[in-house]
């Protein structure tokens, strides 16, 4: 209790710090590089505040060449730090709509790059689907907790659909991970955080060409595997 205490007194204003420094240098720098590598000193800081590290398993596994899209297993809220601390690629992030109404945070996103989807009726959502592939499509890589939420027991959850027509309409590889670990450091709903070491484990690029009915099915079941297969138990 006292050590998530003293990491929120010093995490809250840090990451207000980062945001309010941040943005304005992505009107000198469109491309969003250098608010990204920011966001990975948030990441690392936050972390070691914490009493955490992370242990990349699997880097070699990443295309280099082409965007991608990064799905993986969701068990607590340092999962953001660890992919920004611990993935060597830059990546942006699917998010719901709704939180790019936040003032300051939202108005943050939109400028860091993250893309919206609008779930809130069926065309919206295809028109911002179309947007947001077409944009992957152009180099953007993105991250996806196919999930859509957090695990509560460090299980897999049933996926969502929505990431992987996505990447079907993107038509990029998709780089599953796992991580393990961070429900130990931060466990779900519990003001605790524990000391220790978060692992970040990539598979094998999984391709979503022709990813369209039945197909789209055995994708996602390819997926959860690849995830599932790295998780420890």
């Amino acid at each position: 209790m006292i050590r998530a205490i003293f990491f929120l007194l010093l995490f809250v204003p840090f990451t207000l710090f980062v945001i309010v420094t941040g943005v304005p240098i992505t009107f000198l720098d469109p491309t969003g590089k250098f608010l990204h590598a920011y966001g990975k000193v948030w990441g690392r800081v936050a972390l070691r505040i914490a009493g955490a590290k992370v242990e990349v398993l699997g880097e070699e596994k990443i295309p280099v060449d082409c965007p991608l899209i990064f799905m993986g297993n969701h068990q607590s809220n340092f999962d953001i730090l660890t992919l920004y601390a611990g993935l060597p690629h830059h990546f942006s992030w699917i998010a719901k709509q709704e939180l790019f109404r936040i003032p300051l945070f939202g108005y943050a996103m939109k400028r860091a790059g993250y893309l919206p989807l609008d779930r809130s009726d069926g065309r919206r959502a295809l028109k911002t689907m179309e947007s947001a592939a077409a944009k992957i499509r152009s180099g953007v890589s993105v991250i996806i907790f196919p999930e859509g939420t957090r695990s509560m027991d460090g299980k897999l959850i049933p996926f969502k659909r929505g990431g992987f027509l996505l990447a079907a309409r993107a038509g990029v590889p998709i780089v599953p991970f796992t991580i393990n670990g961070s429900a130990t450091v931060n466990p779900a709903k519990q003001l605790k955080i524990k000391p220790g070491t978060i692992t970040l484990r990539f598979g094998d690029p999984i391709s979503t060409e022709g990813a369209t009915g039945k197909r789209r099915d055995d994708l996602i079941d390819r997926v959860r595997n690849a995830i599932e297969n790295g998780l420890e138990s």
